[in-house]
């Protein structure tokens, strides 16, 4: 089960979603011609407990997409449980007090010593260096005994085999910073399935071999994040970025606050975020709304509602000078350049959208052109805006992977001159169109499947308010000129507001 689990992704949503200078015709499906036709086929209901569905019937094929947005993610932990979040992605699969049991009462009483044993081991780590050792060892057995005793209860991947014996495909979730998504695809005929096994999992979680799935994640962050040298540097480079706002956090946690962290903080994690009016989730595919609509009440409505968590309210303050991280590594090096933008419900957005393509998306791309092709100082060279979310002012990105024989100081100043030299020199029609043309190409892959059109109107739906701004703001490209350009590269990209990170080749001591 864990292939679905071990998935983090800081999803870039918003590099795909404003670039919309197409028609409403060509996006929308088959026999819809205006943005009014296909609002009428986009259905959308709100359950007593406030979970909300968004129903788009395409009837093509006897086939159906299904996403539920948790808007949940790392911004959301607290120093102490940071990756809590991904953690609990991984306990969705687990399955619940029915499904992935032998016999749940006997269960509890089992994971509750399971639990015992972990508090104590717990506790005695805590004395740090003054621990008996003996009596760790004897606390890890006691652990593991007990997490022995609890897995016989357990029916492994019961959740997980349901959906393959039906057909699935796709089956997944990933978690990012702003948000949680869990996805599957299914034959038509296999609607109820879904619903009965997707509300169950939020309707009754059980946190089996929590304990256990910490170890998988744990090992996760040292071959994602310590055992790589650009994951350690993006982690200090977040770092460094965010001083207050929990986008300083890494989404796979720190390790300590995985280590540490316990079964009652998970639920307790849940029954703040997990609760229906923080759910959107969209239904795209062969599907009948009348029978949505009922058996969404059946299922779902069985969940108690709670009002939505608040939202993050720290603010990060603007920076009084560029900051600068280095890890020394004998890797290759790499060097990151960062600068403060706002979220993407800012009217400065679609401005930032067309920067990062015209300097950093691609092999047409100034940067690529530039460092690459011309100069030969970098292998390459690339930048987005976004990151490491959207949700709340974040950042835009540049890296670069200096060539044999040339050094981040060399790339790190040919990525300034691009930036100079689009604060000095407006962008030409020329340039400005091809980045409309490709744009339109983008969306039209991004909405041709069910699978993508379930992902845009969630994401639209929770982060603008409104997934009809997926198409209000579809000539926002179109409005973009070089004088917005202009004027957003003088205010954003600026030393004070920057922070660079560089691996810096060095041989280890060893």
């Amino acid at each position: 089960m864990m292939q679905w689990g071990m998935r983090i992704k800081t999803v870039r949503w918003a590099g795909t979603v404003f670039w919309m200078g197409i028609t409403v015709a060509l996006i929308l499906p088959a026999g819809a011609q205006s943005l009014t036709e296909f609002e009428k086929r986009v259905h959308e209901f709100t359950l007593d407990n406030g979970l909300k569905f968004l129903v788009l019937e395409r009837h093509q094929a006897p086939v159906v997409s299904f996403h539920t947005y948790a808007n949940v993610g790392s911004v959301d932990e607290v120093k102490g449980i940071t990756g809590m979040a991904h953690v609990f992605e991984h306990m969705a699969f687990k399955g619940s007090k029915t499904v992935g049991t032998r016999d749940y009462p006997g269960e509890v009483q089992s994971l509750e010593r399971v639990d015992e044993a972990f508090l104590a081991l717990k506790k005695e780590r805590s004395q740090g260096n003054g621990a008996d050792p003996q009596r760790l060892v004897e606390l890890q057995q006691r652990l593991e005994e007990a997490q022995e005793k609890a897995s016989q209860f357990m029916v492994h991947d019961e959740f997980e085999e349901a959906f393959i014996r039906a057909g699935s495909v796709g089956l997944n979730a990933s978690t990012s910073s702003d948000a949680t998504r869990y996805v599957v695809n299914l034959p038509s005929n296999k609607v109820e399935l879904w619903m009965a096994l997707e509300s169950d999992r939020f309707l009754n979680p059980v946190l089996r071999e929590f304990y256990k799935e910490k170890d998988v994640v744990k090992e996760e962050r040292r071959m994602r994040t310590e055992n790589r040298p650009r994951g350690r540097l993006m982690e200090e480079f977040l770092a460094i970025a965010f001083k207050a706002h929990p986008y300083g956090e890494p989404t796979i946690g720190h390790m300590s606050d995985v280590e540490t962290m316990t079964r009652s903080e998970a639920r307790a994690f849940f029954q703040k975020y997990y609760v229906p009016s923080n759910f959107t989730m969209a239904i795209v595919g062969d599907v009948d709304l009348e029978e949505i609509r009922s058996l969404a009440e059946t299922y779902f409505g069985r969940i108690p509602g709670a009002p939505p968590p608040d939202p993050v309210e720290t603010v990060e303050p603007p920076q009084s000078g560029q900051r600068r991280v280095v890890v020394e590594d004998p890797s290759q090096p790499w060097v990151v350049m960062g600068y403060h933008t706002p979220d993407i419900n800012h009217a400065d957005n679609a401005v930032l959208e067309a920067m990062s393509d015209i300097l950093g998306t691609g092999r047409t791309s100034r940067l690529y052109k530039s460092l690459v092709k011309e100069k030969k100082i970098a292998v390459n060279a690339s930048a987005f805006q976004g990151f490491p979310g959207s949700k709340y002012p974040g950042l835009f990105v540049f890296f670069a992977t200096p060539a044999r024989g040339h050094t981040t100081q060399e790339c790190e100043e040919a990525v300034i001159a691009e930036i100079e030299k689009l604060k000095k020199e407006r962008v030409s029609t020329q340039d400005l169109e091809k980045f409309k043309t490709r744009s339109r190409a983008s969306v039209v892959r991004a909405l041709a499947s069910n699978r993508g059109l379930a992902r845009q109107l969630t994401f639209y739906e929770v982060i603008t308010g409104d997934w009809r701004n997926l198409f209000k703001q579809l000539d926002a490209i179109d409005q973009v000129t070089a004088q917005d350009i202009q004027r957003v590269a003088r205010e954003y990209f600026t030393s004070k507001n920057s922070v660079v990170g560089v691996i810096e080749t060095r041989q280890s001591d060893r």
